[in-house]
C-alpha cells in the first residue's frame, strides 16, 4: 500500500464512516491507497460486520483486499445508521434480534462497545457488556490510577474498574491512551501489574490493545546507553600511564569488569591478573561475599544471552480472522515466544476454515429420538452441501400434525458427536480407536463418520475428546510413523500374549510362547525366527501394529477420506499439536467465573437478579445445588462445553418477571426470573433446569444405535 504524504489524507473522507477526521487514538490510523483512490480508518475496517482480513499484511489495506472493501462499502450503503440517520452503517450489534447498525464514530458517540479481539464483536448501547459489582462500599470519590483525577466509583461506560484490584478505577479515555502507548506486551494493571486477567477484561469492555511494542521501545536509540560497557580502572593505584580510562584489548591494559556487579573495573596489570579469563571482584563485592560466608564458593557469573532465555509457546491474545497489525519489534518477540514456529489458536484455524461457509442456508430435518439415522439421511441428501449454512429443524414422527420446530445447530452437533462417541464404529472406554465393523464398512459408515466430524468442527460443533493418541497420530503423522501401546489392545487374549512375550526372561520361555501361538503369528504375518531375547521387542511391536493399525486399515482409510471434508484433515496434519487437544482431551471443567464471563449481560437487566445469578453460580460451583455448571450451559445453549470455535451467537442473559428461567438454545439466550429472595431464585433455577434436562435425557435414551 502506498504511504501517505504529510497532510495528504487529512481532507479525504473514510469510505466507511464518511468522516475525514484523522485521530488515531479514536478511529485508528487513517490510510489512503493512491492506486485505488481509497481512504479508510483502521478501526472502521476492523469492526465492519461483513469483511474479513483475507490477504497478507502488505496486501490491500492492512491485509483487507480492495475488492472486499468495495463490497463492504456497497453492502453498508444500503444500511441506515440509527444514530445519524445516514446510509453507510457498516457495523451491526451482535446481540440476538438486535437490528441496530451504525458508523464507527457514531457508535463511539452513543457509547457502543467494540471488542478488538475474537470475532471483533460490536454491541449497541442497549446490549453492551457491563461490569457487575455486587455492592458499592465506596463512600467517596477515588482517583483514576492513571491521571489521578477523581472519579465516582460506579462502573459506567466512561469509568471502568480493574478486575484484579478492587480499588483501581480508570477513565476509559486514560485506559485507551495507555493501551495504545504500552501495547500488548506492557499493558497491565497499574496496581498489581497483572496482565492476563486485566487485558482480558479490558478487551471485553472495548479497550483496543494493539499488538506492537511500547512506544518508548520504538524510539531510536532509546536504550543506547545500556549497550555501553563500563571502562574505567577503579583500583587505588592505577599503573597505566595513559590514565584510568585507557583500554587496550588483548593486552595487560585491557579493562576487566567486576564479575559480580559489573560497575567497577581494573586494568589486568593493575590487579596482577595474568589473563582476562581470571575472575575478579571489586573491593565492595568481595567484602559482601566474605561476610556472607560464601567467599570460597563464589562462582563466575555469566551474562544472560539469547541461548539462556527460556522460550514459551503461549500468545497473549487469541488470534482472529481479522488480525491486528504487528510492528517489527512485536513480530520478533512473537518468534521468541513461539520457539521460532508460528502456532495458531484452534479457534483461529476453525474460523479460517469457516470462511468457505456460504450464507445460503440448507435445512436438514432431525429426529432427536433417532439422531444418527436422521443426520445420516440429511448429510447423504443430494441437495446437501457442507459449504452451506446448516439450519436445523426438529421433527417428531409421533406428531400426527406433522409440525416441526426450529433447532439449535450447535445442540444438534453436540448430540451427534456424543452419539458417535458411543457408537460401534469405535472401541475402547475413554480413549477410543476405530473398530472393525464389517457391516459399517459395507454401508460406508466410517466415511460418513469422518465427514460428520469435519462438518461438526467447521460449523461450530464441540470438542471430541475421545480419540486415543494412537488414532490421532495415525491421522496427523501417518500409520507408518505411529507406534501403538498395550492400552490400545482390547482383545484380552492378544493382550495376554503380548504381556507374556514382554515378561519372557530367557530364550526357552520365548520360544515356548512362539510355538504355542505359531498359527496366530502366521495368520497375522508376525511369525519370525528369534535369535536373541531382545527380538521379543520387535515381535511385540509387530503384533501391536497389526492389532491396532493394520487390522483396521480399511475403516481408517475410509474415515480419513471423510475427514478431508472442508479441508479439516489438511489442517490437522499442518497443526497436529493444536488439534490433539480437542481430539484426545475432554474440555476443561466449567467454573463460575468461566460461565459468568461467557454470558453477555444486557444493560437494562435487573441488578438484584444478576446478583442472585452470580451467587447461584458460586453455589453450584461449591456443590450446594443439585445442578452442575454443565447443566446450566446445556439448558441455555444445548452444549455441555464451550465449542472450540466459540458460540454463535454469543450467549446472553436477560431478566424478566416470570417464575422460572427459560433457555433459548437457538439464540443462546438465558432468561432469568426476577424473584424477591435468593432462596426462591435458586429453587426455581434448580427445578426448571433439572426437570428440563431429565425429560430430554429420558426421550433420547429410547434409541440406541447405529
Amino acid at each position: 500500500m502506498n504511504e501517505n504524504k504529510p497532510g495528504e489524507s487529512q481532507n479525504l473522507a473514510c469510505v466507511l464512516c464518511r468522516k475525514n477526521d484523522d485521530c488515531p487514538n479514536q478511529y485508528g490510523e487513517k490510510k489512503t491507497n493512491e492506486k485505488w483512490n481509497l481512504t479508510v480508518h483502521y478501526y472502521c475496517l476492523l469492526m465492519s460486520s461483513g469483511i474479513w482480513q483475507r490477504g497478507k499484511e502488505e496486501e490491500g489495506v492492512y491485509g483487507f483486499l480492495i475488492e472486499d472493501i468495495r463490497k463492504e462499502v456497497n453492502r453498508a450503503s444500503k444500511l441506515k445508521c440509527c444514530v445519524c440517520k445516514k446510509n453507510g452503517a457498516s457495523i451491526g450489534c451482535v446481540a440476538p434480534r438486535c437490528k441496530r447498525s451504525y458508523h464507527f464514530p457514531c457508535g463511539l458517540q452513543r457509547e457502543c462497545i467494540f471488542q478488538f479481539t475474537g470475532n471483533f464483536a460490536s454491541f449497541c448501547w442497549h446490549h453492551r457488556p457491563v461490569q457487575i459489582i455486587a455492592s458499592n462500599n465506596y463512600g467517596d470519590s477515588l482517583p483514576c490510577t492513571i491521571c489521578l483525577e477523581f472519579v465516582e466509583p460506579i462502573p459506567t461506560y466512561n469509568v471502568l474498574r480493574s478486575p484484579c484490584c478492587k480499588n483501581a478505577w480508570f477513565h476509559r479515555e486514560c485506559l485507551q491512551v495507555q493501551a495504545i502507548n504500552a501495547g500488548m506486551f506492557f499493558f497491565r494493571c497499574t496496581i498489581c501489574n497483572n496482565s492476563d486477567v486485566f487485558q482480558k477484561e479490558m478487551l471485553r469492555m472495548g479497550i483496543h490493545i494493539p499488538e506492537k511494542d511500547a512506544s518508548w521501545e520504538l524510539e531510536e536509540n532509546a536504550y543506547q546507553e545500556l549497550l555501553q560497557h563500563y571502562e574505567h580502572c577503579d583500583v587505588r593505584r592505577c599503573r597505566c600511564k595513559e590514565g584510568r580510562d585507557y583500554n587496550a584489548p588483548d593486552s595487560k591494559w585491557e579493562i576487566k569488569r567486576c564479575q559480580c556487579c559489573g560497575s567497577s573495573g581494573t586494568h589486568l596489570a593493575c590487579s596482577s591478573l595474568r589473563s582476562w579469563e581470571q575472575n575478579w571482584e571489586c573491593l565492595e563485592c568481595r567484602t559482601i561475599i566474605y561476610n556472607s560466608g560464601d567467599f570460597q564458593k563464589a562462582k563466575k557469573h555469566t551474562l544472560v544471552s539469547a541461548n539462556n532465555v527460556g522460550i514459551t509457546d503461549c500468545l497473549l491474545e487469541e488470534s482472529s480472522p481479522k488480525l491486528p497489525r504487528q510492528s517489527p519489534g512485536s513480530q520478533r518477540k512473537d518468534v521468541l515466544r513461539q520457539g521460532n514456529k508460528y502456532r495458531k489458536d484452534i479457534s483461529t484455524i476453525l474460523t479460517e476454515l469457516a470462511f468457505q461457509i456460504k450464507k445460503k442456508p440448507r435445512r436438514i430435518c432431525i429426529n432427536k429420538d433417532d439422531i444418527w439415522n436422521s443426520a445420516l439421511e440429511g448429510f447423504r441428501n443430494q441437495k446437501f452441501n457442507p459449504v452451506y449454512t446448516i439450519e436445523v429443524t426438529y421433527i417428531n414422527e409421533n406428531d400426527h400434525f406433522g409440525r416441526d420446530y426450529p433447532g439449535s445447530k450447535q445442540e444438534f452437533l453436540s448430540l451427534l458427536m456424543l452419539h458417535l462417541e458411543n457408537s460401534p464404529l469405535f472401541e475402547g472406554s475413554l480413549s477410543k480407536n476405530l473398530s472393525l465393523n464389517s457391516q459399517a464398512l459395507k454401508e460406508n459408515l466410517y466415511f460418513e463418520a469422518g465427514k460428520m466430524v469435519a462438518i461438526s468442527l467447521v460449523h461450530g460443533g464441540p470438542s471430541l475428546g475421545f480419540f486415543s493418541k494412537t488414532l490421532f497420530n495415525c491421522l496427523a503423522y501417518g500409520p507408518e510413523n505411529t507406534q501403538p501401546i498395550l492400552e490400545d489392545v482390547l482383545d484380552f487374549e492378544v493382550a495376554q500374549i503380548i504381556i507374556r512375550i514382554n515378561t519372557a526372561t530367557n530364550m526357552s520361555d520365548l520360544n515356548s510362547i512362539i510355538n504355542e501361538y505359531c498359527n496366530y503369528f502366521e495368520l497375522i504375518g508376525c511369525l519370525r525366527i528369534v535369535t536373541s531375547l531382545s527380538d521379543k521387542y520387535v515381535l511385540v511391536k509387530d503384533i501391536l501394529f497389526y492389532q491396532v493399525i493394520k487390522r483396521v486399515q480399511a475403516p481408517f482409510e475410509s474415515f480419513k477420506q471423510g475427514l478431508k471434508t472442508l479441508g479439516v484433515l489438511e489442517k490437522i496434519q499442518t497443526y497436529p499439536e493444536v488439534f490433539c487437544d480437542i481430539f484426545c482431551h475432554k474440555p476443561e471443567n466449567l467454573s463460575a467465573k468461566i460461565l459468568s464471563d461467557l454470558f453477555t449481560v444486557h444493560t437494562l437487566s435487573d441488578v438484584q437478579a444478576l446478583n442472585f445469578w452470580n451467587s447461584y453460580l458460586k453455589a453450584v460451583e461449591d456443590g450446594k445445588s443439585t445442578t452442575t455448571m454443565e447443566d446450566i450451559l446445556n439448558f441455555a445453549t444445548g452444549c455441555n462445553s464451550i465449542p472450540p470455535a466459540g458460540f454463535k451467537p454469543t450467549p446472553s442473559i436477560e431478566c424478566l418477571h416470570m417464575d422460572f428461567p427459560v433457555g433459548n438454545k437457538c439464540s443462546n439466550c438465558l432468561t432469568l426470573p426476577i424473584t424477591t429472595t435468593y432462596k426462591e431464585f435458586q429453587e426455581n433455577m434448580d427445578f426448571a433446569i433439572g426437570n428440563t434436562l431429565r425429560l430430554e435425557k429420558e426421550k433420547s435414551s429410547h434409541y440406541i444405535g447405529p
